[in-house]
This record gives C-alpha cells, sequence and structure tokens, in this order.
C-alpha cells in the first residue's frame, strides 16, 4: 500500500509494507551481495564446501536468498571467506524508503 503525502515544492511516497515482505527484499540484497564476496574469493560453491565448514547445500541456501543466517553462521561466512564480518552487511538496502507494518 503506498500514501502519498503532498507538502510544497516536495512529492513524498511512503510504501507501508508488512515486515515479512521487507525481510525478503533484505535478504534477496543480503544474497546477491553474497554472491558477489564469493565470485571474488571462489570459484564455485563447492570451492567454498572445501574451504569451510560449510557444505555447497547448506550455503547455497544463503546465496539463494532462502536462508536467514545466524549470527554463529555469519561469522562463519566471514571466517571463510577472510573477511571482517560488517563487510558482509556492506551493500545499499534504504531501509528508510520503507515504513513496516507491525
Amino acid at each position: 500500500m503506498e500514501y502519498l503525502i503532498e507538502f510544497p515544492k516536495l512529492l513524498l511516497i511512503i510504501e507501508i509494507m508488512d515486515s515479512k515482505d521487507v525481510l525478503k527484499m533484505y535478504m534477496k540484497s543480503f544474497s546477491e551481495h553474497l554472491k558477489e564476496i564469493r565470485k571474488e574469493k571462489y570459484n564455485s560453491m563447492d570451492a567454498v564446501a572445501q574451504n569451510s565448514v560449510f557444505d555447497s547445500s547448506n550455503y547455497n541456501k544463503f546465496e539463494n536468498g532462502k536462508g536467514n543466517p545466524t549470527i554463529e553462521t555469519i561469522l562463519k561466512m566471514a571466517s571463510a571467506f577472510k573477511i571482517p564480518p560488517k563487510e558482509l552487511f556492506d551493500f545499499d538496502f534504504d531501509i528508510e524508503k520503507y515504513k513496516i507494518d507491525e
């Protein structure tokens, strides 16, 4: 649902979304970023499995936006890629754009 709010010389569109929908969008952005990192570090998901504690099917769900990684999993991913954990979240996602309907 979108609301149109008009101020003098300013047009603001606020999209009110269910928090689950926003989470899906965020996970899609996260998974795309994760895939970019993996491609920089390893040729394939199998290479991730060979160089970390992840098997390729377990890791695959995160790269496809189907899994919601725990903090422990985030730390394991960062360790596998030899990067600081914060780099896993270094992608654009404009949370200000959405008003989450609770």
